[in-house]
């Protein structure tokens, strides 16, 4: 909103200073602010809100040290961090860039699964909550918009070079924006794969259906990612400091995508636009940097669903949009863990009780961060831990970039 207001008034009444909005470093400088005042001022009256009206933190018996010193933390804070991304974008971006209408949807829609899942465990003293076809229901469902969104609306295209020649010889090169099923990946040719070689096996004209497996993809990766960051939100801070880490890289993976001379220099598609998200993630940033003020080690607040399966969609969203989605695996190596590990215990007891009548374990606990709560090491430790691995993944994803 901002956006148009300084832009009227610079294009207008040259008014001073309005000119800086035309800059994306200082809208994102400007999100990044808002959104830590935000969390930090009226963070503290959320949270006195849902203590008044005693939406505390129902915490099961695992037998994990510290956990009575939980019960009764309120929850659903993460309409904190939802407010924290949602008043910054809507008041520094340009909200008719396709790319930022998407992930204010994505929000919204991600948030709302998870209120109604955290209102259900609160109010309807349901430990269960919503039911896991409904969450998965409404994962596919974001999913299938954004790579539908993806595939046929106009202004998503990358620019691409294009030679020009005649029958003989190449004259020369242009670059065009198009439509385009290309994606960045590292260890390939030209750092990039093209989905359509997915359908090579079934002639050349189903080339023009491979939207439809990165449709699959796409509804896989939101899914998947959403989740792990659920998974993750078992320890103060620690879904909050992996989203923000992932969340400073992204950012600068949607300024390299929209900056052309920045692309160029690395040899990546320049994807048009995409600057925007810049501003989004910058505020993304901010909120979980924001809220880990009360969600630090004693945690004053829990994020909930309402929070965790909003941030791993927002991260998982930014990814696709940027053409970045299959670096996923590196940078939201924290998350892959996470789900691994759960799958990996659950999948191994049932095998070991079917063969032999008694269950066996991989780990002492699933998710991993729970084993190592059993191994008697603090949270804190843990949580720090975690977070130095998710910096190292960060450096190797951004390395992979000018890896060929």
């Amino acid at each position: 909103m901002l956006y148009y207001l300084f832009e009227y008034l610079q294009n207008t009444y040259d008014f001073p200073g309005a000119g800086l909005f035309q800059y994306i470093s200082f809208r994102a400088a400007m999100a990044i602010i808002t959104s830590l005042i935000v969390s930090l001022v009226f963070g503290g009256k959320i949270i006195n809100i849902i203590r008044n009206k005693q939406i505390g933190e129902q915490v099961r018996e695992l037998g994990l040290a510290g956990e009575e010193s939980k019960k009764g933390t309120p929850t659903m804070g993460g309409l904190i961090i939802l407010a924290a991304i949602l008043i910054p974008t809507l008041l520094f971006t340009k909200l008719d860039n396709i790319y930022i209408i998407i992930m204010i949807v994505s929000t919204l829609w991600l948030g709302a699964i998870g209120f109604i899942d955290d209102y259900i465990k609160v109010y309807k003293k349901d430990k269960e909550g919503l039911a896991g076809r409904f969450k998965i229901l409404g994962q596919v469902g974001i999913g299938l918009i954004v790579g539908l969104v993806m595939v046929f609306h106009t202004d998503i295209v990358v620019k691409e070079e294009v030679k020009l020649s005649t029958e003989t010889e190449i004259i020369g090169s242009v670059d065009l924006a198009q439509k385009s099923s290309r994606t960045t990946t590292p260890f390939f040719k030209n750092n990039e794969f093209d989905y359509q070689d997915l359908t090579s096996w079934m002639g050349d004209s189903a080339k023009d259906y491979a939207w439809i497996f990165f449709i699959l993809i796409v509804v896989i990766i939101v899914t998947a990612v959403s989740n792990g960051a659920n998974m993750t939100d078992g320890l103060d801070g620690l879904a909050t400091g992996t989203s923000a880490i992932i969340g400073a890289t992204l950012a600068l993976f949607s300024y390299v995508s929209g900056n052309i001379i920045a692309a160029d220099y690395l040899n990546i598609m320049y994807i048009p636009n995409t600057g925007e998200l810049v501003i989004y993630m910058s505020a993304f940033v901010g909120a979980c940097v924001g809220f880990m003020w009360y969600n630090s080690y004693p945690a004053q607040v829990f994020m909930g669903d309402t929070g965790s399966l909003a941030l791993g969609g927002i991260i998982a969203v930014v990814a696709i949009l940027i053409r970045k989605e299959l670096l996923i695996p590196i940078l939201c190596g924290i998350f892959l863990i996470e789900n691994v590990s759960v799958m990996l215990q659950v999948g191994y007891f049932k095998y070991t009780k079917k063969k032999y009548g008694v269950g066996k374990r991989v780990f002492k606990m699933a998710p991993l961060h729970h084993h190592y709560q059993k191994l008697g090491m603090h949270e804190s430790k843990i949580v720090t831990r975690f977070w130095i691995v998710g910096i190292m993944l960060a450096v190797i994803t951004i390395v992979t970039l000018k890896l060929r």
